[in-house]
């Protein structure tokens, strides 16, 4: 392994796993070990991961695909709505929505309905309503804002999504399986690697951990997006 990305992994606490009691035993073969009861990642096996996920990514992405980044974890949230938007992407953040993969076909009547609403009111159209009825219709928009904003562009089911944490956004994990679209995921030490297709081992909790490895995905999609 290269020692300038090693040092780089280390310097970004992305080895840095959670306590040993609250491991899951399928992440042992990405483990190097433990220090004062938290287990240390195997940075080796994070390298190989990352490198597999964006050799992933970047085709899919050259191929003029899209990929879903999805966190609903409280201190990764700006960072991952502004790294999707860096790179053209869609994003859900804050909460996730039930169906946006395995009921799109319903779901995307509501998007659709957001946008019209939002265009609606950028033409001047709120015009003819009464100052009451313009309120409400401007709460409605930015109650769906919140919820639909980072998915809006959508047409379709996602070709790939990226997870920041599979354990608390489980359901879209569980429904990207559903659906069979693959998967990319940080894994951290609590997380179960076999439901991801392309696993990178690290750590989900610490913002400069997650900096650095979300900025490795977007400079990878970014770098696709200029060589198409």
């Amino acid at each position: 392994m290269d020692k300038k990305l090693a040092q780089e992994m280390f310097d970004n606490a992305v080895h840095v796993g959670h306590r040993t009691q609250k491991w899951n035993p399928r992440m042992k073969k990405y483990l190097y070990g433990e220090k004062d009861g938290v287990h240390i990642i195997n940075l080796e096996k994070t390298s190989e991961g990352l490198d597999r996920a964006l050799a992933f990514l970047e085709k899919l992405v050259s191929e003029g695909k899209n990929v879903l980044f999805v966190s609903t974890k409280p201190q990764s949230l700006k960072l991952v709505e502004e790294a999707a938007k860096s790179c053209g992407m869609p994003y859900v953040v804050s909460r996730w929505i039930p169906g946006l993969i395995t009921n799109f076909s319903t779901l995307k009547n509501r998007i659709k309905y957001f946008v019209n609403l939002k265009a609606e009111m950028a033409s001047g159209e709120f015009d003819k309503y009464t100052k009451k009825e313009a309120a409400k219709l401007k709460k409605i928009i930015d109650t769906l804002e919140l919820s639909l904003g980072g998915v809006q562009n959508l047409r379709g089911v996602p070709d790939a999504v990226f997870v920041v944490d599979t354990v608390r956004d489980k359901i879209a994990v569980k429904e990207a399986k559903v659906v069979g679209i693959p998967i990319v995921a940080i894994t951290d030490s609590n997380s179960d690697p076999t439901v991801i297709g392309y696993p990178i081992p690290g750590n989900d909790d610490a913002l400069k951990s997650l900096t650095y490895l979300v900025g490795k995905i977007v400079a990878s999609l970014n770098k696709a997006r200029k060589a198409q």
